[in-house]
């Protein structure tokens, strides 16, 4: 179908069944038949149902609410000097123009349906809105009760502004898929940001006159002292947001401009990983399930806090658990619930850690037993001795790689010869962001980051791709991430080595003589393959 000129003098009309702008006499206009992805495709502009998308308030900022409104275009994020936004009727005359006069930025277009962005309408501007509102309220409040108590701060109710803005940020959180929000007081203004893709991105600005209303609120909803506010506090609320269960650690801490709080948000109903899609390669996949399928040893996963360590270990645990072996799990929190595998939670104030968890589940017959972090030596212990007494034990453990997790062992005090005998293997691992595939363009890397490729052994590329950032992506260029991994296996010529305290870097050229493919070598493929960007691969995996 081909563009044509339209005879039909109903200005401003809307073709019901497509969502497609019909204009006036005289405009440049589409068949009405035309469905807004065939619309898109013939202007050449990308194409969006807005699904899930998440609204940044600093985009909504540039244009308000009823120029969305007449205009049907929401703003969907900002980069530089440029915006852009969903709109419904590319081809209203004078849209781009009328846009661009109205924020002062270049604008890009992307379609979507009327219904679509209505809808982004309302949830834009509403969340911003409620915002808005809830801190004028509450700093309207605080002032009132300043000037009545002589300037006293007064503890703010539990029905006060302050609920809705912390409604408001779970909300954001979850809408962005986010896994940690960081609440930051910093001299004149709260920070608010979320972790996407493990990248920290800025969501919101809140006046510092909220600052301690908004932990004191936190605190009060996972039950924590809101009096003391020096001493770190750790907590756990359980809420219900968008329809998803949550469950979410809190954390604050005392900082010179005030307690900053980070809220760690666990999914409950987002869908568990298997081996296959951790994003393994198939060699070291084979491998790693052979591993596992042994009846008795230890295999622990190595890495820093948020390299999916904890998703590695549910995976594993989905491919060994049947109705034959008795699986039983000691976690802090039990982030998953399994109807057939016995989970023990933490509580340390009844007494309940990990080495207490452990001594119980020993005494219950188990075949496989998961200890969801070895923190101390005394867990380290317990753990090992019940790999050597014919038990199969996952953990994880904080470590750069999964040569340095035996030194961490060794570091906490376990005896070489105890850890030889018991460990099966070390997964080091770490979770690199993927290029956006709605955005992919060829770019020339920077220098340093070619030197680095070249230098380090990377397959000889002609051209290199990246996401350039879009609405799918909210602008960041990247979209989901992937594991990398790295499978050290421990055999009878490793075992000797780690008996008689070997340097890292024996220990390391050994694994590899043995087959064992490095996390930098495993990204640099991923390089290689256009799935990220030699950027991010400096910016995630350690390097030596």
């Amino acid at each position: 179908m081909a563009l044509r000129r339209s005879k039909d003098r109903t200005s401003g009309l809307v073709a019901a069944s497509t969502g497609v702008h019909v204009p006036v006499e005289g405009e440049e206009v589409f068949d009405p038949g035309l469905t807004p992805q065939e619309v898109a495709q013939q202007l050449g502009l990308p194409y969006t149902d807005l699904t899930d998308f998440s609204f940044d308030p600093k985009a909504v900022a540039i244009l308000t609410e009823p120029d969305a409104r007449r205009l049907l275009a929401v703003p969907l994020l900002v980069r530089g000097d440029r915006a852009t936004f969903a709109v419904a009727e590319p081809g209203r005359p004078g849209l781009v123009e009328e846009l661009v006069e109205l924020t002062g930025l270049q604008v890009d277009l992307v379609v979507a349906p009327i219904a679509a962005v209505e809808t982004a309408i309302d949830v834009a501007y509403e969340a911003s809105t409620a915002v808005s509102d809830a801190v004028r309220v509450f700093e309207a409040r605080v002032s009132e009760r300043q000037t009545a108590t002589g300037g006293e701060t007064v503890q703010v109710d539990a029905n006060a502004p302050v609920v809705r803005v912390v409604s408001q940020i779970l909300t954001q959180a979850v809408r962005d898929n986010a896994s940690d929000v960081h609440i930051e007081p910093m001299g004149e203004r709260v920070r608010v940001r979320n972790r996407i893709d493990g990248a920290l991105h800025e969501v919101m600005s809140l006046p510092q006159s909220m600052a301690q209303a908004l932990v004191s609120r936190i605190k009060i909803m996972a039950d924590l002292n809101i009096v003391e506010r020096r001493r770190p506090q750790d907590g756990q609320i359980e809420a219900t947001v968008d329809g998803k269960e949550l469950d979410i650690r809190v954390s604050t801490t005392s900082t010179v401009n005030g307690e900053k709080t980070v809220l760690r948000i666990l999914d409950k109903s987002r869908a568990l990983y298997d081996i296959q899609t951790l994003g393994m390669p198939d060699d070291v996949a084979s491998v790693y399930r052979e591993i596992i399928r042994s009846p008795y040893g230890m295999v622990v996963c190595a890495g820093p806090t948020g390299s999916g360590k904890t998703t590695t270990l549910y995976a594993s645990l989905m491919a060994i658990n049947n109705d034959e072996i008795n699986v039983m799990t000691v976690e802090d929190p039990v982030e998953y619930t399994f109807p057939t595998i016995n989970q023990i939670g933490i509580h340390e104030q009844a007494g309940v850690t990990f080495a207490a968890g452990l001594r119980s589940i020993l005494r219950q017959d188990p075949d496989a037993i998961l200890v969801g972090e070895i923190r101390d030596v005394e867990t380290a212990r317990i753990a090992i001795q019940a790999a050597l007494t014919g038990h199969f034990v996952l953990s994880t453990l904080h470590a750069t790689d999964a040569v340095s997790a035996m030194h961490r062992f060794v570091d906490m005090g376990i005896e070489s010869f105890l850890l030889a005998s018991s460990m099966l293997a070390v997964v080091g691992q770490r979770l690199i962001r993927r290029n956006c595939p709605h955005c992919l363009e060829e770019y020339e890397p920077h220098v340093e980051d070619l030197s680095f490729y070249e230098r380090m052994g990377g397959k000889p590329k002609d051209t290199f791709v990246r996401g350039r950032g879009c609405a799918e992506c909210s602008g960041t260029g990247y979209s989901g991430r992937i594991g990398v991994y790295e499978v050290l296996r421990v055999t009878n010529e490793m075992r000797d080595l780690i008996v008689r305290n070997a340097p890292v870097d024996e220990i390391r050229r050994l694994a590899v003589e043995q087959g064992m493919v490095g996390m930098r070598d495993q990204a640099l493929r991923l390089v290689a393959e256009d799935t990220t960007t030699i950027a991010e691969v400096v910016r995630t995996i350690y390097i030596l």
